[in-house]
């Protein structure tokens, strides 16, 4: 299992032959880890631990001045989270036991063979790693903060699971694992990649491809490019979108629509970071973060035996999912707000006041295309407006229009007015009926009080009130 190192904590080979420090740092970079440092004085070790934040130990136990058998316990004990391997010239089994026993990670004999370092040191790369995240992860959610709030200024919330997700991105962007975002058409998926771009501190580009569409032979030719008389047409050599998003972040959208062969040169360039262009025989390394996402079910399409489940297991490893608007309206008034002033600015127009009885009637829409259905609405307002304030009459259309389906038909049948009576099989009391519309009021805002008070046409003071005598 290979994956991209480039950005995480860097490796520290310890042992006095040059020769041996040469040959792990070249197999190392082979691997796409060339983040290393070497140390021919084991007596240099423990300044360097303090110095520099290590995310993998290569120790050699027989050395002049310090033995690796002595710096194992002084490792332990003062820097207990880096992980140690051995690497020895004696193939002896009393001496792996007491490493072992003494926590050495792993445990090499010389010479060592290239596909044994490497998978040893990429494990111990991925548990450190894994051991970070849960130390940054556990100390947003005990601080309940976001501690780059400006990488999110585009995706407006107040929501509480939202800033959940802003925290558990915190802790995860600066790893080198993949990330499957999912979420419903129009809920901001590429907004969320971008932000984890960003906090990622990685160096190249953000670079997004939608693949839905793309056979197999036009997704290997953009993602990996071709070499020139790779095909008919193929006049120039081309690089692919992994060698211009090289050191950043390669974002795939709608990855539920990849075919299955595609899934298997993904699959590969995750697992090896390695690629082939079309044409070519001579393979190249990437070295770019994977984010991808998707509104299908990927579960579903793994038991309808279109998606794969290995490559399933290595997207998942980190997994976001972004709730449609309908369970976040307490956000409705900041989004409208940000999209009127938006539009107006775009359309070169003065801001239009609201009209309060938008924001009533949108409450009780469901949204199916979410935030960018909304952006889509006002802008639409916007544009028709001629007046200081908003025609509510503009919204009433694009929601009533959107709520018809294919046959023509409303989604739901019209209630007779004594269709809130026969809920409680009697005539209700005054107080059971005006329990009843305070708790539809609350279901259809979403909890949101000041909402679901302008829902019944009283304060949200009122409302705060009556909630209470209903405990």
């Amino acid at each position: 299992m290979a994956e991209f190192h480039e950005t995480i904590l860097p490796v520290l080979v310890v042992d006095d032959e040059a020769q041996t420090l040469n040959s792990c740092r070249i197999v190392l970079r082979s691997s796409g880890i060339s983040n290393v440092i070497c140390c021919q004085d084991s007596q240099r070790v423990m300044d360097i631990l303090s110095q520099h934040d290590v995310g993998v130990i290569l120790l050699d136990l027989s050395m002049p001045h310090l033995s690796g058998t002595d710096l194992l316990p002084l490792i332990r004990e003062e820097f207990p989270a880096i992980p140690v391997i051995i690497v020895t010239g004696a193939n002896d089994v009393d001496v792996a036991v007491k490493c072992m026993k003494m926590g050495c990670f792993d445990y090499m004999v010389k010479p060592l063979e290239k596909s044994r370092l490497i998978s040893g040191v990429k494990r111990a790369l991925d548990l450190r790693e894994l051991e970070r995240e849960n130390k940054l992860l556990k100390n947003r959610i005990l601080s309940k903060r976001i501690e780059r709030p400006d990488v999110f200024s585009e995706i407006i919330s107040h929501n509480a699971k939202m800033l959940s997700i802003f925290q558990y991105i915190e802790a995860i962007a600066r790893t080198s694992q993949p990330v499957l975002i999912t979420g419903e058409t129009g809920v901001g998926k590429e907004l969320m990649a971008r932000a984890i771009h960003a906090l990622s501190l990685l160096k190249g580009h953000f670079v997004a491809v939608n693949v839905s569409g793309l056979d197999d032979n036009l997704f290997a030719d953009t993602l990996f490019g071709h070499k020139k008389g790779a095909y008919t047409g193929a006049m120039e050599a081309r690089e692919g979108l992994v060698e211009r998003a090289s050191g950043g972040t390669l974002f795939l959208d709608e990855i539920g629509d990849l075919s299955l062969a595609s899934q298997v040169k993904l699959l590969r360039m995750i697992q090896e970071c390695e690629y082939l262009p079309l044409g070519s025989d001579i393979v190249k390394h990437s070295s770019v973060r994977i984010i991808v996402a998707t509104n299908q079910d990927l579960q579903d399409l793994m038991n309808r035996g279109r998606f794969r489940k290995d490559l399933y297991y290595r997207l998942q490893i980190h997994h976001v999912h972004i709730p449609p608007l309908r369970e976040r309206m307490e956000d409705l008034p900041l989004l409208l707000e940000r999209f009127i002033e938006e539009s107006s600015k775009n359309l070169g127009k003065k801001k239009p006041m609201q009209n309060p009885d938008i924001l009533t009637l949108l409450s009780r829409y469901d949204f199916p295309g979410n935030i960018r259905e909304l952006q889509s609405i006002v802008f639409d307002a916007v544009s028709k407006n001629a007046s200081g304030i908003l025609s509510l009459e503009v919204f009433k259309e694009r929601v009533k229009k959107d709520r018809i389906p294919e046959g023509g038909e409303t989604e739901q049948p019209e209630k007779s007015p004594d269709a809130p009576m026969e809920s409680f099989g009697k005539f209700p009391s005054l107080k059971e009926a005006t329990h009843s519309f305070i708790l539809e009021a609350m279901k259809q805002s979403g909890g949101n009080q000041t909402m679901a008070a302008r829902l019944l046409g009283i304060s949200q003071q009122a409302l705060s009130r009556r909630l209470k005598y209903m405990k």
